[in-house]
């Protein structure tokens, strides 16, 4: 085991792979285990702790049986993975979403270094639930990054009276993914080149071509070569977390954590970026895939079309 990773792993199943550690582990409890001020950033797409999510819908999802899963429509031949139905989401439930990122913040806040970023993916019909619970619970709102993607999310017509109503949609066709880009707010009296010396966070790493690091990222849907590679419902394609996992570690020092790993994508990231990372995931199934796929993913060319924001 690499020492920068001996108070992070603990009695739980791990894995060292290249720079990076894998841990089966509940990221709540775990975050509760390592040091605090520990980490130097976290990028992560949540499942926000819906019913989606539990480990009897995922079986249901993996059994074809849906659960409450909903299969997007066929409508040019080509066969849908299930996506989360958050549009199902009740006031309870809502409220259980507020509660989760309000107590995943405040231990997220202990666990970070002063300065450290967060990137959490989220979607314009949560992303004002769960931002504001990141802020509640002392993280500092800095940006949001807007992913340009074209889902196959909303614009459809009124459920069960489509021929009545044809030309109305309940809700736009989604075109971006919004990041939240959170940061531990920096010590009083300190300047970010004071946390930069003593932290080595507070900022940003430029891009590779010296400019700014951009809060607009054009990104395709993720690759068929990647989704054959890991078996994931909101698999994002490595074009776009490498430049999120670049940009996350300003001085190319540092740990960055994923604590819902998936099957790995953020990680095989960090590793084509040469960082340390570890990921952390409680669903069995997916930590065992994460294994196989890391070191797959991590070795993927990325389309340079999909990256010239990044390294142009």
């Amino acid at each position: 085991m690499i020492d920068i990773y001996k108070n992070f792993t603990f009695d739980y199943s791990n894995k060292l792979i290249g720079n990076s550690v894998i841990i089966h582990a509940d990221c709540f409890e775990w975050f509760c285990k390592i040091p605090e001020n520990s980490i130097h950033a976290i990028v992560t797409d949540p499942p926000y702790g819906v019913k989606e999510y539990d480990f009897d819908q995922l079986e249901k999802r993996a059994n074809g049986n849906g659960g409450i899963w909903r299969i997007p429509p066929s409508f040019d031949g080509n066969i849908r993975s299930p996506l989360p139905r958050f549009t199902a989401l009740n006031d309870k439930e809502r409220i259980n979403i507020q509660r989760f990122f309000l107590e995943w913040s405040k231990i997220v806040y202990n666990a970070l270094l002063s300065g450290g970023h967060v990137f959490i993916a989220s979607n314009s019909f949560l992303s004002q639930l769960v931002f504001s619970s990141l802020i509640e619970g002392g993280l500092e709102y800095r940006s949001t990054v807007i992913r340009l993607v074209r889902t196959l999310r909303g614009g459809d017509r009124p459920k069960n009276a489509e021929k009545q109503f044809p030309d109305v949609c309940s809700l736009p066709r989604g075109c971006f993914e919004p990041w939240g880009l959170f940061r531990k707010p920096i010590p009083n009296g300190m300047t970010v080149s004071d946390c930069l010396k003593e932290f080595q966070t507070g900022a940003l790493r430029r891009k590779t071509d010296g400019n700014p690091f951009e809060d607009v990222i054009e990104s395709g849907r993720t690759p068929q070569k990647e989704r054959n590679i890991a078996d994931h419902p909101s698999l994002k394609p490595q074009s776009f977390l490498r430049q999120l996992t670049y940009a996350a570690l300003p001085l190319g020092k540092g740990i960055i954590v994923d604590p819902f790993m998936g099957s790995g994508s953020t990680i095989a990231a960090a590793e084509a970026n040469n960082y340390n990372a570890i990921g952390v995931e409680r669903y069995e199934k997916y930590y065992e895939i994460g294994k196989e796929t890391i070191p797959k993913l991590s070795r993927i060319t990325t389309d340079e079309s999909q990256l010239r924001l990044f390294a142009s």
